[in-house]
């Protein structure tokens, strides 16, 4: 046997392995969106996929790696559309775009948003939440360095997190008779208010302490440009002193 057939042989073993775990993924999802969480079962996605019970967990090692497999590939052009669209040149209206993308996505998917955010442990959260999560935190960073964040990067992106997941999530649990379209919008906004800043030359309102936690929020943001002015232990100091001051 040659080289060249040992080589193609193994190429068709490894497509062939692939396939399967898709078709897998796509029968869990299928189930997902038919019957929610209830009605992915090792034994329904097994004859729904056309394999035996045993291939699902020797391929995902349980059913939470198969349901973690199913919200990414669910998720996938979600994240591609908001990772591509081309940026507002306000970052807090790229934030707010953002926002808007994500509660339409989670009432459009309702089965898929509510396993990747029901289950709000950090054993079983989704990968896909994750990724979500870390363009979020890439928006607020934006807006940090613009100058115009009031509190710090991680705090902001959790605020605007969990306000975003709650409002999205009460939406889905809500009969449509009983939907206040206004919700999201407001609360979107109300949140907005809390952790953003006007533009910077605009009036404000703020007193001189605000202003010195709002620059000292935008320094930190880009502290890493400073690593050939500042020596680590120097970083960490000013780090400490800015989150002080933040």
């Amino acid at each position: 046997m040659s080289e060249t057939t040992v080589t193609q042989m193994g190429e068709a073993a490894a497509s062939k392995r692939a396939g399967t775990r898709e078709r897998i993924v796509r029968a869990a999802a299928q189930l997902l969106v038919e019957g929610g969480r209830g009605a992915v079962t090792t034994r329904a996605v097994a004859e729904a996929a056309g394999v035996q019970a045993p291939t699902i967990y020797r391929k995902f090692g349980d059913m939470w790696g198969l349901l973690d497999e199913v919200a990414s590939y669910g998720f996938s052009t979600y994240l591609l559309d908001k990772a591509m669209r081309e940026r507002e040149e306000d970052p807090v209206e790229d934030l707010r775009r953002g926002w808007d993308l994500h509660v339409e996505f989670g009432l459009a998917n309702p089965a898929l948003y509510t396993l990747m955010y029901g289950y709000p442990t950090s054993e079983t959260q989704s990968t896909a939440a994750s990724e979500a999560a870390g363009l979020l935190r890439d928006l607020v960073q934006r807006i940090a360095e613009a100058g115009r964040l009031r509190v710090g990067v991680e705090r902001a992106a959790q605020m605007i997190q969990a306000a975003g997941c709650g409002v999205t999530l009460t939406l889905i649990g809500t009969p449509p008779e009983d939907l206040d379209p206004a919700l999201s919008g407001m609360t979107r906004e109300a949140v907005l208010a809390s952790v953003t800043t006007d533009e910077p030359g605009r009036p404000t309102g703020q007193d001189g302490r605000d202003r010195v936690a709002n620059r000292a929020v935008a320094l930190k943001a880009v502290l890493s440009e400073a690593e050939t002015e500042l020596t680590p232990g120097e970083q960490t100091l000013l780090s400490e002193w800015l989150d002080r001051l933040s």
